[in-house]
């Protein structure tokens, strides 16, 4: 069977294309020397750099289509609107306007304070990628945002239109493959590309977010077997000064869409007297 698969690329490569734009065929020559192209890179060993850590974005390589950068344990954390198809472009854009910028822009702006290796925009969510010594920032930061979004965002925008407007969280951990693709540049624009990652965590963090009602935080077990102490577990005390376990147990083995059988949903946010102190010392347990 490989053999069969690898002999139709060599098909493939001994392709001659039209050289005479005015023969009529199936695509446009412009199109069909995209596809060669590609189809020649497709065949091509691929060439994988091992990184211990997310790169910066100038480091994520473009240039080379055959090289691609592996790192461990990327965290993902995904964010985005519950309940977004009732806001209307066209019908209510101020607010709508108003609902996407307050979200996004907050969601971005608290994953970066907490120091996130890496930002990225994926319809109305974001998600922000942590590296493995940082599972406690990851998880405040997101508990962060999602507060945020009990307090003040939902209130806000009910107010505004009337429409119950909220959270979907998600978490996971695994490794990554990661480069960009896209043109390196355009009329010395360079919004043509993007960095793709390959991998089960930014699609798991999704899917785990899609779960999640009532602005509860769903996470992986893989994700969850990370988060050793106790202040990660358990809450303050408040308000009857009885310590409670804040997550709970999902059995998750029934839907094919992950590649693990269990998660944990958190649905409890920050304290009022003592979520400041918790996220601090959160905060301190990375390596």
């Amino acid at each position: 069977m490989l053999e069969e698969f690898m002999s139709l690329f060599d098909d493939v490569k001994n392709v001659s294309f039209r050289e005479d734009s005015t023969v009529e065929g199936k695509m446009p020559l412009s199109i069909e020397k995209i596809i060669e192209k590609e189809l020649n890179y497709f065949s091509q060993k691929v060439s994988i750099t091992h990184r211990k850590q997310i790169p910066d974005t100038p480091q994520i390589p473009i240039e080379n289509p055959t090289t691609w950068l592996k790192i461990p344990d990327i965290i993902c954390c995904f964010v985005d609107m519950e309940g977004s198809t009732k806001l209307s472009a066209g019908s209510h854009d101020e607010t709508t306007a108003q609902a996407y910028r307050l979200f996004t822009e907050t969601a971005i702006r608290i994953f970066h304070d907490f120091k996130a290796a890496y930002i990225d925009i994926k319809g109305d969510g974001v998600f922000s990628l942590f590296n493995r010594g940082q599972s406690y920032s990851a998880l405040a930061a997101t508990i962060s945002f999602k507060t945020f979004v009990d307090d003040h965002f939902t209130p806000k925008v009910k107010k505004l239109t009337d429409q119950d407007i909220g959270g979907h969280f998600g978490i996971d951990q695994k490794t990554v493959l990661v480069r960009k693709f896209g043109l390196k540049s355009y009329q010395s624009r360079t919004d043509r590309q993007n960095e793709v990652w390959a991998g089960k965590p930014v699609n798991m963090a999704a899917k785990l977010a899609s779960l999640s009602t009532a602005n509860t935080l769903w996470v992986s077990e893989r994700f969850f077997s990370n988060l050793k102490d106790e202040r990660a577990i358990y809450s303050c005390g408040c308000p009857h000064g009885e310590k409670i376990e804040l997550w709970k147990k999902e059995d998750v083995s029934n839907d094919s869409r992950f590649d693990f059988d269990t998660a944990y949903s958190l649905g409890s946010n920050w304290c009022e007297k003592h979520g400041k102190s918790f996220c601090s010392s959160l905060i301190e347990l990375d390596s």
